[in-house]
C-alpha cells in the first residue's frame, strides 16, 4: 500500500474496524517522518521520540473519528502536530539570552536516510528537505511561539493548504496567512544572513577540504591552524551547556581559556548530522587502554570559512551510531 492510504485501500469502512496488530503497521510506515516532523516543532529528538509514542496511543485511542477524509497520514501529522502544541503549552522553554537553544540535540543523517525518497525531478523539494533540517534552521524556528511554528512547518516545509492548516488549529485562513507572515519575518530574523540564501546541494570537494583540515588541526590541537579556518563572525555553541561565543577572537579565547592546546591524545572519526558534516572527537583514557567519546562538532561552511560549530557532548554518540570506543591502534 502506498504512504498516502485511504479506508477504500484497507477494504474497511472505518478504521475501527482496523484490528490493532494491522494498525501499527499502518502507523509504523509514517514513524520516521512523523518523528522528523516533532523534531522540527520541538528541537530535541528525545521530545520527538515521546511524542510519536503519544501520537500513535492517541491515534489508536481516537481511531473511531477517522472519517475518511483525507489520508491516513494526514491524519496522523494532525494528531503529531497537537501532540507537540501540548508539550509545549505544558512547559513552554524560551531561547536563553542571546539566541541559544539550550535543549537542542542532533540528528543523525542515518535516520533521515529512512525518510521517504519524495520526488527527485524536483530539486526545490529536496532542497527544503535539506535546509529544514539544519542546526539553523532548528534554533530560529524554536524562537517562534509554538502555533506560528506550526504555521509554518505545515504550510513551508509540508506544504499543506492553508484551509487544512486553520482546519487543525481552529483559525481562520486570513489568521493563518498572517500567522505564516509572522512567521517567516521570525525566521528572517533569527536565521544567518547568508542562511537566508541558502541553495543547498551536496557537500562539495571545497567543503570537505576544509572539514579535513579542521579535523587535522583539531587533532594536533594546533589553535592558529584552527583560528585561520573561521570567519570573523563564527559562532560557537555547546547545548545545553550555557554561553555563545561569537566572534574569531572570543571563541579562540575560549579554548585557550579551557586548556584546549593541553589536550592531547585525541582521534577524530568524520560524520554527519542535519544533513551537516560534523567530526566526532575520542580522548585517549590511560585507565581504560582506549579513546573514548569526548565531542561532537557539526559545522556551517560558508564561502570557505566556518561560520558555526556547535558541539555536543558524548552522551549523543549512541544514537548517531558512532564508536563507544576507539581501540590504541585507531581501528574500529
Amino acid at each position: 500500500m502506498r504512504a498516502d492510504t485511504r479506508l477504500e485501500e484497507l477494504g474497511v469502512s472505518g478504521l475501527g474496524e482496523v484490528e490493532e496488530p494491522a494498525f501499527s503497521g499502518l502507523a509504523e510506515r509514517h514513524r520516521r517522518e512523523l518523528h522528523v516532523h516533532c523534531y522540527r516543532m520541538l528541537g530535541s529528538f528525545e521530545d520527538a521520540e515521546d511524542t510519536v509514542q503519544e501520537t500513535f496511543l492517541r491515534a489508536w485511542r481516537r481511531r473511531e473519528t477517522f472519517e475518511g477524509r483525507s489520508t491516513v497520514r494526514a491524519w496522523l501529522y494532525r494528531i503529531a502536530t497537537n501532540a507537540c502544541l501540548d508539550l509545549l503549552a505544558k512547559r513552554r522553554p524560551e531561547p536563553a539570552t542571546g539566541g541559544e537553544v539550550p535543549w537542542l540535540q542532533p540528528y543523525p543523517d542515518r535516520l533521515l536516510d529512512e525518510l521517504p525518497a519524495g520526488d527527485a525531478d524536483e530539486p526545490e523539494t529536496v532542497a527544503v528537505a535539506r535546509e529544514t533540517i539544519e542546526l539553523a534552521y532548528l534554533v530560529a524556528v524554536q524562537h517562534l511561539a509554538p502555533r506560528t511554528r506550526a504555521v509554518l512547518i505545515l504550510r513551508d516545509v509540508l506544504g499543506w493548504p492553508a484551509k487544512d492548516v486553520a482546519e487543525l488549529l481552529g483559525d481562520s485562513v486570513n489568521s493563518v496567512n498572517s500567522a505564516l507572515q509572522r512567521a517567516r519575518a521570525g525566521m528572517r530574523e533569527h536565521l544567518p544572513a547568508e542562511r537566508q540564501d541558502w541553495t543547498g546541494g551536496e557537500e562539495d570537494a571545497g567543503t570537505r577540504e576544509l572539514v579535513r583540515r579542521f579535523t587535522d588541526a583539531s587533532v594536533a590541537t594546533d589553535i592558529d591552524g584552527l583560528a585561520a579556518l573561521l570567519r570573523d563572525d563564527v559562532r560557537c555553541s555547546m547545548p545545553p551547556t550555557p554561553g555563545l561565543q561569537v566572534g574569531r577572537d572570543t571563541v579562540v579565547n575560549d579554548w585557550v581559556e579551557d586548556g584546549f592546546e593541553r589536550l592531547k591524545g585525541l582521534r577524530a572519526v568524520p560524520t554527519s548530522v542535519n544533513r551537516q558534516p560534523a567530526v566526532a572527537f575520542y580522548l585517549w583514557r590511560e585507565r581504560e587502554g582506549a579513546y573514548l567519546p569526548l565531542t561532537i562538532d557539526v559545522l556551517r561552511v560558508t564561502g570557505g570559512t566556518i561560520t558555526e560549530i556547535v558541539i555536543f557532548h558524548d552522551d549523543q554518540f549512541p544514537r548517531l551510531g558512532l564508536p563507544e570506543r576507539l581501540p590504541a591502534d585507531g581501528t574500529e
